[in-house]
């Protein structure tokens, strides 16, 4: 397992950790949901990883660490980490391209929240064009009303917007996959059918995996 402790942040902050063949990218603890079932209501970090922030990376920062490992034993690179990556979409741009001037495969993993996290900006053809090969985005209900209660999104009309962005990213050609917790309140064959209305992959995860992120 690898670690990058970076040390001028004035305590140890990890901004990338190892899991599942891939390596996890950590830009932010930020997001624009409180989902009651998110790691980041009751524990630090994941797989061992204390994933807290005293601050956020810059890209210098993320690419200069990066600089240091052999990225080609990874199947990929993913921004997860331990709050939502497209509140930081600059750095995220940024990273993707510095990465794919590597031959790096790169995954996103969001909550689809992007257009309103940057209004006024096309955040799916800014993906596309640095780089992005595939998107994850964790939908985690088959109807608003069922969202807005488990996932507690701080802007209104998220859930439309979640479902906007998907059909976006599949419109430009991006892998796009919608992931759903296994909970008793969500109907996952519902959810099921959403997705293959949206044309993309659907992917249930236990509590456990959820608590791990995504892989």
């Amino acid at each position: 397992m690898v670690i990058r402790n970076v040390r001028n942040f004035g305590l140890m902050d990890t901004i990338y950790y190892e899991a599942h063949k891939n390596l996890y990218l950590n830009l932010t603890n930020r997001c624009s949901a409180d989902c009651i079932f998110c790691i980041r209501n009751f524990a630090d970090g994941v797989y061992g990883y204390d994933l807290r922030l005293s601050r956020e990376p810059t890209t210098e920062e993320v690419t200069g660490a990066l600089g240091e490992l052999d990225l080609s034993k990874y199947r990929e690179i993913v921004f997860t980490g331990l709050g939502e990556p497209t509140l930081r979409l600059d750095v995220v741009l940024a990273v993707t391209r510095w990465l794919k001037s590597r031959s790096i495969r790169i995954r996103l993993d969001t909550n689809g929240q992007a257009a309103l996290i940057n209004p006024g900006r096309d955040v799916i053809s800014e993906l596309k064009s640095a780089g992005i090969d595939s998107i994850s985005v964790s939908l985690n209900a088959e109807s608003e009303e069922k969202y807005n209660k488990l996932c507690r999104p701080i802007h209104r009309n998220a859930y439309g917007a979640i479902l906007d962005f998907i059909r976006e990213a599949r419109k430009a050609g991006i892998s796009t996959r919608v992931t759903v917790v296994e909970v008793s309140e969500i109907d996952l064959e519902k959810c099921k059918k959403l997705a293959d209305e949206l044309d993309s992959d659907f992917h249930v995860r236990v509590l456990s995996e959820a608590a791990s992120k995504e892989i």
